[in-house]
This record gives structure tokens, sequence and C-alpha cells, in this order.
């Protein structure tokens, strides 16, 4: 495995993935440099797809979408390939997920269409930049993340409930925390529910649906955001015969700056 530290740019992550040596969750990688999340799905279902992250802008912020058959994002990263530059992949037959490979060459379609969809590590920097604790990064672990009992908007045939990361903070590091994420709503911008998980459909904050549980310690509440694994929920709702999505956490990192995504 590649030493994280030498990992420094987009550009660097990307080739340890393709020649294999980094195939572990990507947050912390590449500081300064926006990471995000990846659908590629063939060229029937992207209209559909494209609507849905339309009308679910807050867990679904498109970065950049490809011309069907090419792997290259050429506004987020010309030089990538999709096919390889991710740690580790998800790919979904029916609904059901039925490979985690460490590329996707053999899945490729020529019809296939790629989304760059936003990702919350970005807005974390900035957190981290500002003082405030990001307990999963703290660990070492994965950020934990839950479906939760709000419906997000149909489009076409994709649909299902809003997937929440969680990060626990004091009540005054919220308040900073609401202010600092409210600059990136291209990924994912301010919270969506502070405190009480039941409130928003999750029952034990303790068994995250994916990633890590993070301690919650006295005097903190818990914080959500909306995620970037939303579509792989609306994904598993479809059913569509055959959908390629990042592994929760393994994230696919681009050559834009953090900073030119921050607005205000």
């Amino acid at each position: 495995m590649t030493n994280p530290k030498q990992l420094t740019t987009g550009t660097a992550v990307r080739s340890a993935c393709r020649n294999g040596s980094w195939t572990a969750p990507t947050c912390g990688l590449a500081d300064g440099f926006a990471q995000a999340n990846f659908v590629v799905l063939p060229k029937a279902l992207a209209f559909d797809f494209l609507l849905f992250c339309q009308r679910n802008p807050k867990p679904c912020p498109l970065l950049d979408v490809t011309e069907p058959g090419d792997p290259r994002p050429h506004h987020v990263a010309p030089d990538a390939d999709l096919r390889t530059d991710l740690p580790r992949y998800r790919v979904w037959r029916n609904g059901e997920l039925v490979d985690e490979p460490k590329d996707i060459a053999r899945y490729w379609q020529d019809d296939f269409v790629s989304f760059v969809i936003g990702c919350s590590f970005t807005f974390e920097s900035a957190m981290l930049r500002a003082g405030l604790p990001v307990r999963h990064i703290e660990l070492g672990v994965n950020v934990p993340m839950f479906r939760t009992n709000i419906a997000c908007r149909a489009a076409g045939v994709f649909h299902g409930p809003l997937v929440v990361s969680m990060r626990p903070l004091t009540p005054s590091d919220a308040v900073r925390a609401v202010q600092i994420t409210s600059r990136y709503p291209s990924v994912h911008g301010a919270p969506v529910h502070i405190g009480d998980p039941s409130a928003i459909g999750i029952a034990d904050i303790s068994h995250p649906d994916f990633g890590d549980a993070v301690p919650i310690h006295a005097g903190e509440v818990p914080v959500f955001w909306a995620c970037g694994v939303t579509p792989q929920a609306a994904i598993m709702a479809a059913k569509p015969a055959l959908v390629i999505t990042h592994s929760p956490g393994c994230m696919f990192v681009t050559d834009i700056r953090d900073e030119e995504l921050a607005v205000g």
C-alpha cells in the first residue's frame, strides 16, 4: 500500500488507484483537492438519473457528466480514467450488489454515461482548517452514513430515501459548521438536520447503514448532512439491470481545488 503522505494531489491518488497500490478509502488524501462520488449507467437511464440529480441537488450535486462511452471527466480531471482511478467500485445488477472490484474495465460499455457528484470530504477540509473536530478522521475510519425517512424527489425509475452522513459536534461547533459548510453548496452545503436522529427515521445512531460508527461524547449532538451515497439507495430501489458506483468512502479525487467550489 502506498504511503498516504505521498498522495498529495488528485493525480497522485488516481495514479495509485490505477496501479493498484491504493485500494482504501480516500478520506484525508490530497488535502485541498475536491473528492467526488461516482455513478455510471447506460445511456438509456442517463436522462432519468440526470433529472434525479437536478431534483435532489443537496445529496446529488453534479460536478461533471461524461459523453456516452467516454471514461474521461474532462471538466474535473481531463487526464483521468473513470474505469481505473477509484480505489474500489460497486457493481449492481437488478438492485443487488454483485461485485466490488478495484477497476471496472471488464464491465465497461460503449453507452456508459458517468456522473461525478460532489462529496462532503471537501467541506470537511474547511472544517478542519477552522479547527473543528471531524471524528471519523480523528479515528481513521469511514464516515457513518444512514438512510432516513426523508423521501427524495423521484425521477423516472429513480426514487428512494435521502442518505445522510453524521459528524458529532458541540452545539457551538455545530453553529460554526453550518456557517462553514453553507459556503459549499456543490458538495452538499449546510446540514439537513441537527439533533434527534429518530426525527429523520434513524433508529440506532450506533449502527450506520454505510461506513463506520463513531462515538458521540457528552455535550455533543449529531449533525447530519445530505450524502452522495443517496444514489446507491435509489439504485437499490429502482433495480436497473446494471449500474456501477464507488464503494462508500472510496471516492474519485479530482483536480478541482476545494476553494474553487466555495461561494461567498
